[in-house]
């Protein structure tokens, strides 16, 4: 995939949280999630963390206008090869529908998998995330 203009693969984010997020334009619960997913890139960026975005949609222009205003800051690639709103890249994944979320850990080994939306702002997942990445650098003055 190209991400910024060049290619990018998976194990580029060796070392680093991954959260990738299958999803679509024409997805009411990947819509639902995005401004949680934008949330929880802000969150986790400092730490090594970061959320990327595959989209399953077969239209260019309405993908960048998606992204434009839904203002999204998290990293998101659209799968040029989907079809019916089916994306080879997800379906490698054994993923069959959106959203689907797999969080992968810093050697890259799937953690967890999340099927449908989520919530990626909610207390219980920004803990979960602390867990994985460590505490937030906001509580470590807290701590002293």
């Amino acid at each position: 995939m190209e991400l910024a203009g060049k290619r990018t693969r998976l194990s580029d984010f060796r070392g680093k949280v991954v959260v990738l997020n299958f999803w679509g334009t024409w997805c009411p619960p990947c819509i639902e999630e995005t401004p949680g997913l934008n949330q929880l890139q802000k969150y986790i960026a400092s730490r090594n963390g970061v959320v990327l975005g595959v989209a399953a949609d077969e239209d260019q222009g309405v993908y960048e206008n998606f992204l434009s205003e839904h203002g999204v800051i998290f990293q998101t690639y659209r799968d040029p090869a989907t079809k019916d709103n089916h994306s080879p890249i997800a379906q490698s994944y054994g993923t069959v529908m959106v959203p689907e979320t797999y969080i992968i850990d810093r050697q890259g080994k799937i953690a967890r998998k999340i099927i449908g939306f989520q919530e990626w702002d909610s207390p219980e997942m920004l803990a979960y995330f602390d867990s994985i990445l460590g505490k937030p650098k906001a509580h470590l003055a807290d701590d002293i």
